[in-house]
């Protein structure tokens, strides 16, 4: 037992609570794989689970017109879970969300899920905080997609997604960084063009490396520390 709670707190938000309710909770948590583009929850359809990532980025993703074109309005990772839609007391998901990259973590019914948050005033407390990041995470975000350039924009996103993998390298798509960022693909070619000149990053055949973190935050506009340090601000204890 004492491994699966070790195991549980390879995410953030379940690390910060005390091993009794860890205990408590451990049973009901499942271990799963997060495989590319696997649907977690669908736009309009009911949400089974939450899901506490412990490796790997998951991608929320919203309707931006009446096309039907997808946006991305945050991502989550081993700082965070998909569960604020549930604990916010929604029964359907208002989006959608897949894993961007691969990585493993937990998930919890929505049903134990609701009922450890009305159970254990620590889990509760963790997870309200939690929503709170997220939402200055979201709301950040749509106010730089229309106050910052692509350039700026897009340093800002691979620091997100550099923040929640193990190592320097993960897999990245150009099409789907620009499906990510709202976009066209020739405009995010040349950012990340750019970028790659300057010595910041290495894109080849599908994967991104960044090479200079220390250039690539400063590429970045100020919103990447913002939401950064709201969500360390939040997971203090």
């Amino acid at each position: 037992m004492e491994s699966a709670h070790s195991d549980l707190r390879a995410n953030r938000l379940l690390a910060l609570l005390e091993p009794s309710t860890l205990a408590a909770l451990a049973p009901r948590f499942e271990r799963v794989e997060l495989r590319h583009r696997d649907r977690l929850y669908d736009e309009g359809a009911p949400m089974t689970h939450a899901w506490f990532p412990a490796e790997g980025v998951l991608s929320m993703l919203a309707a931006a017109s009446a096309a039907q074109t997808r946006i991305e309005v945050a991502t989550i990772g081993r700082e965070g879970g998909l569960a604020v839609p549930l604990l916010l007391g929604a029964q359907r998901s208002p989006g959608i969300v897949f894993p961007q990259v691969e990585g493993w973590g937990w998930r919890i019914t929505a049903g134990d899920f609701l009922a450890a948050v009305a159970g254990h005033p620590t889990f509760s407390r963790v997870m309200h905080r939690f929503a709170y990041a997220l939402f200055v995470h979201a709301s950040q975000g749509t106010a730089c997609n229309r106050a910052h350039g692509p350039e700026q924009r897009c340093a800002r996103w691979l620091l997100q997604t550099h923040d929640r993998v193990r190592g320097d390298t993960f897999d990245l798509t150009q099409d789907f960084l620009a499906e990510m960022l709202g976009e066209r693909r020739a405009t995010v070619n040349q950012a990340a063009t750019h970028l790659a000149q300057r010595g910041l990053i290495r894109y080849s055949r599908g994967h991104m490396e960044v090479l200079d973190r220390a250039r690539l935050e400063d590429a970045a506009c100020g919103c990447y520390r913002f939401i950064r340090d709201t969500y360390e601000e939040m997971l203090q204890q």
